[in-house]
């Protein structure tokens, strides 16, 4: 390590789903090479997992009651509102979120807090030299990063990694977005350019498989776009000046072929063909508008980030 870190009040959070493999071993090794090296708390957010993470993560506070806090959900409301959920009780200087599967090396945490450290960064990225998800999965990432450097101006070379280091002022600035649909990289890159960026390995997922769809990627992208930029609004502005001159430039061209040869029959399939053309880009164009204009009353009538079932934390020999 480059610094005594012994001080430094490091929070882990972890959004645990279908994780009962995993969790209870991941857990073990945090402590066992971190506990002595920072002033650590380990945060697990259950979303609503169908299999046993629940009961294995209440066995693991109960065992380490002074270093272990767990929260369940109500119901599966996806990777960043629980992330959202842990953000708003961690306590460390610096928290690091990582991923239930052992594919973030425990050993990189140093890096990304020392990083950070000696920077002074809000925020430091992993990144990664190889890939080890599926070809799914990567496509989506690929597609995400795309959508990033168009929607949100990030950094084209910056990678937004779901395992990273963010410190106390950060995190306490990201919890004061309470509307639905949070993106966390989003509000990062709203809030802070003191971005660092550390190489670590990738390691192949030790159990299940990821609980990544393409549901729950479109829902991501669609977060993306309607909460952080207004970019699709001004896109179908554009759009429809194209189209709108296109069909006017058609209309003139139409009329001086008539009065030129008034036998020229008007074409039923062209007719057929830029109605449908048109007719599909009003409805994308409605669709995204309503998109925005849904989660407008669903912010008004102030629909929940997450819901907290159960809270276990440990507040003394009274808890």
């Amino acid at each position: 390590m480059n610094k005594n870190t012994s001080s430094t009040a490091l929070s882990i959070l972890i959004p645990v789903y279908n994780s009962e493999r995993t969790i209870d071993r991941l857990v073990e090794e945090l402590i066992r090479d971190l506990g002595s090296l920072f002033k650590l708390e380990i945060i697990l957010v259950n979303d609503n997992s169908v299999d046993r993470s629940e009961e294995v993560c209440i066995s693991l506070f109960d065992k380490h009651r002074e270093t272990v806090k767990f929260y369940s959900l109500s119901k599966n409301v996806g990777e960043h509102s629980a992330v959202m959920a842990g953000l708003n009780r961690v306590t460390g200087d610096f928290a690091v979120i990582m991923d239930d599967d052992f594919q973030n090396p425990i050993s990189a945490v140093v890096k990304l807090v020392n990083t950070a450290l000696e920077n002074n960064y809000d925020v430091v990225y992993s990144y990664y030299e190889q890939k080890r998800h599926n070809l799914f999965r990567n496509m989506g990432s690929w597609l995400n990063d795309k959508a990033a450097n168009l929607m949100l101006k990030k950094p084209s070379g910056l990678y937004l990694s779901s395992f990273k280091v963010l410190n106390n002022f950060l995190v306490n600035e990201i919890i004061k977005y309470k509307a639905p649909f949070p993106y966390i990289d989003g509000l990062i890159l709203q809030i802070t350019d003191k971005i660092g960026t550390v190489k670590v390995e990738h390691h192949e997922r030790k159990e299940g498989k990821s609980g990544y769809t393409l549901r729950k990627l479109v829902s991501l992208w669609l977060n993306m776009f309607t909460n952080f930029s207004i970019l699709p609004l001004r896109l179908s502005i554009i759009l429809g000046l194209i189209f709108a001159s296109l069909g006017l430039f058609l209309g003139v061209k139409t009329t001086i072929e008539k009065l030129i040869d008034p036998d020229l029959p008007v074409g039923f399939a062209s007719l057929l063909i830029s109605i449908s053309i048109f007719g599909g880009i009003q409805l994308v164009m409605l669709g995204m508008v309503g998109e925005y204009i849904g989660r407008i009353f669903l912010s008004l009538n102030k629909k929940p980030q997450y819901t907290i079932r159960k809270a276990y934390e440990y507040h003394g020999e009274n808890s």
